[in-house]
């Protein structure tokens, strides 16, 4: 007979480990269900320089040190699993992976994360981290004294190019259309900055550099002509990508495909709790994924408790 978990976590990201660390040191049995690396977006963070009390660190290394903490009090992790089906409906709550193997749990914490979205073009996995970005709030500061390429056109992409003129010397916006979809406050803003250029009708085509990035290949859409652009880093804001692909028929989803929850991170379903980027928020951060993570185990055990 299967052992049932006072709670089953879904994702290994700062959230889901961060939950992982409150649920176990409290006692209550705790398994974490992991489909990619333990450490989500974490791993992909070449520095992580504003995490309260740490100095500036990999991010694979605050990744593995959350990873080991969780399994310091008891939590159980299985990573590189596939889910196949949920049934998070009653008092018992059944999660099935492709392998077959079925876990139990009195509650669930989903925290799948989410992703930017990427432009999927030449040079683009190569850079991450080494000249891409894709959060001016994490990464603005390597770029002091530099000139950087913001792509989008957005109210993120217009607000986060003028907060990257606190750093940079240069930021040139580049955009596919003729104007903006932004507000008209936020394209204002940048208009008015005199750090920032704008590079209209426009896409990129590729990421070019020896080690880190170093120019970008820009091509005007109404005429097709190319033309090269020496760039110290590129900042990415075309839109978020929650990975709740799988849980469209399962749990109440926003517009965004972003789990809906209240302020102590209960979602739709009673015993099902929801943190991390996967979550309606505005703010995507370690930070906040821990605080949402802490949250969600708390209300969690809560939850059992009452």
């Amino acid at each position: 007979m299967n052992e049932v978990f006072d709670t089953i976590i879904v994702g290994a990201g700062a959230a889901g480990l961060t939950a992982g660390i409150y649920a176990s040191r409290a006692k209550l049995s705790t398994l974490i269900l992991n489909e990619g690396a333990v450490g989500g977006q974490m791993v992909l963070t070449e520095e992580i320089a504003n995490y309260p009390g740490v100095p500036t660190t990999k991010g694979y290394m605050l990744a593995n040190n959350m990873k080991m903490q969780a399994k310091s009090f008891g939590c159980k992790i299985k990573s590189n699993v596939k889910i196949a089906k949920y049934d998070l409906d009653g008092d018992i709550k059944t999660i099935e992976l492709e392998d077959g193997r079925t876990f139990q749990g009195r509650s669930v914490i989903l925290t799948p994360g989410g992703r930017p979205r990427s432009l999927n073009i030449e040079g683009e996995d190569q850079f991450k981290g080494k000249g891409i970005s894709y959060c001016a709030t994490c990464d603005g500061d390597f770029f002091t004294g530099k000139e950087v390429v913001v792509v989008g056109g957005g109210n993120s992409a217009l607000e986060e190019a003028v907060a990257l003129t606190n750093f940079a010397t240069k930021v040139t916006i580049v955009h596919q259309f003729d104007q903006f979809q932004a507000f008209k406050h936020a394209v204002e803003e940048a208009e008015k900055n005199p750090k920032i250029e704008f590079v209209m009708e426009s896409e990129l085509r590729g990421f070019y550099g020896n080690g880190s990035l170093q120019k970008v290949s820009i091509e005007h859409l109404p005429t097709g002509q190319r033309s090269e652009l020496t760039t110290d880093g590129t900042f990415i804001f075309i839109g978020y990508q929650p990975n709740t692909e799988d849980l469209k028929e399962v749990i109440e989803l926003n517009n965004r495909n972003e789990i809906v929850v209240d302020a102590d991170m209960r979602t739709s379903v009673k015993g099902v709790f929801a943190a991390g980027d996967c979550i309606n928020k505005r703010y995507r951060q370690v930070t906040t994924a821990v605080a949402d993570g802490t949250i969600a185990a708390l209300s969690a055990s809560d939850y059992l408790r009452n």
